[in-house]
């Protein structure tokens, strides 16, 4: 008589939080009949978004790449004009600046947190330069004084694209709150969710106003309710920029669980960071890097391997083991939409390259449990690097 194995379920890559009390938020709004939005609960998604972040302004938008294209229009951006912003990032960084046919301006990340390196900013800038966009990747702050030091000299907006990092704090001061603007997102895969969302910080009083005409199809709407003007017309470019009542009650029940969320982000994240320090090590592995002064959300954890061919055989290798696990960003500067549409700074982006081929992002969410944690630990600690591609092997940091 034969046996089948039993074999442990697949641990998931992600899996979106459950907020005790978004199903009666949203039987609420569909009772209610006010599904349109500017509701009830993105009021008071926008509160706690603001109670978060420091900034005064909040904005529910559907996505983060619709929260930067109204930058984009706040800033007036014209073709020609130029936007400086890492290679190592999401298409949507650049595409919404693009849209106004501005020329993105492609530079390398730091090897260490992958944020857009400091140090390469001031020969990026020309006298087309209109604006610095600042990635926060994986919710690790860029180094925001070095940055702002240079904003401030050319008199440049800095553009906080801050999806991974609501949550995250630079020497005390949370992220989201320190650019011009910032953009947030609320894409089901990130810490606090609404399936699709994301929202617009306007940190600068004088663009708040504007704002809301632009996220509300270019009229002059809010302003009406408020009682400021008799009648509301079109007044400013614009689109439908505005967040539904049922995706602002999930998040906001997601925002009241933030803490929660939290907690067990970072326990997880922990637990790979000590779990995993000797193996790596010993593998030639980097872990990740959070400098002094910084916090962190606990957003994603990755590994970066010492070769693509490594990269690919731990890929299979924890696939093997029932985990599921991905890679990340490819570079803009390289991309068929980047090439057309943007150009490279002085000296390249050979980090964003070597980092694109050779990361690893590692299953983190709240459904995990210590002991799903402790399987992907596992798996990681049964790999060993340099089987194969040892010439592809080299020392990029």
């Amino acid at each position: 008589m034969t046996t089948t194995p039993v074999t442990a379920p697949t641990v998931p890559f992600h899996v979106p939080h459950v907020a005790e009390r978004q199903d009666a938020y949203l039987r609420h709004v569909l009772e209610t009949g006010e599904l349109d939005g500017d509701g009830p609960y993105t009021a008071r998604a926008t509160e706690l978004l603001e109670r978060l972040t420091g900034s005064p302004h909040a904005l529910l938008t559907p996505s983060c790449t619709h929260a930067l294209e109204i930058a984009a229009l706040l800033l007036d951006l014209a073709p020609g004009d130029e936007v400086v912003m890492p290679s190592f990032t999401f298409a949507p960084t650049a595409s919404a600046f693009a849209l106004r046919g501005a020329v993105p301006v492609f530079v390398d990340c730091r090897p260490d947190t992958l944020n857009l390196d400091e140090t390469l900013l001031e020969a990026a800038i020309t006298d087309r330069t209109r604006a610095i966009v600042a990635v926060h990747y994986a919710g690790v702050a860029c180094e925001m004084t070095a940055i702002e030091r240079v904003a401030r000299d050319r008199g440049l907006p800095v553009i906080e694209d801050n999806a991974h990092g609501l949550g995250s704090s630079y020497h005390g001061r949370p992220l989201g709150g320190l650019g011009t603007l910032a953009a947030l997102s609320f894409h089901a895969t990130k810490n606090a969710h609404c399936g699709k969302g994301g929202a617009l910080l306007v940190n600068d009083e004088t663009l708040a106003d504007r704002a809301t005409i632009i996220r509300d199809r270019g009229t002059n709407r809010r302003q009406y309710f408020q009682g400021r003007v008799d009648k509301y017309r079109w007044v400013d470019l614009g689109s439908s920029y505005i967040l539904p009542e049922l995706l602002a009650a999930l998040l906001a029940a997601q925002l009241e669980e933030f803490e929660v969320i939290q907690r067990h982000r970072h326990a997880v994240w922990h637990h790979y960071q000590t779990r995993l320090a000797d193996w790596a090590g010993r593998e030639g592995v980097a872990l990740p890097t959070v400098p002094p002064g910084r916090t962190h959300s606990a957003h994603l954890y990755h590994l970066v391997l010492p070769s693509a061919a490594d990269r690919a055989a731990l890929l299979s290798h924890l696939a093997e083991r029932g985990v599921r696990a991905t890679f990340h960003f490819q570079p803009l500067h390289t991309s068929p939409a980047g090439l057309r549409h943007g150009r490279t700074a002085p000296g390249g982006c050979p980090v964003s390259e070597r980092v694109a081929d050779r990361l690893v992002r590692l299953p983190l969410h709240t459904g995990l449990d210590e002991a799903q944690a402790e399987r992907v630990v596992a798996a990681l600690r049964s790999f060993r690097t340099g089987a194969t591609g040892a010439a592809d092997r080299e020392d990029w940091s």
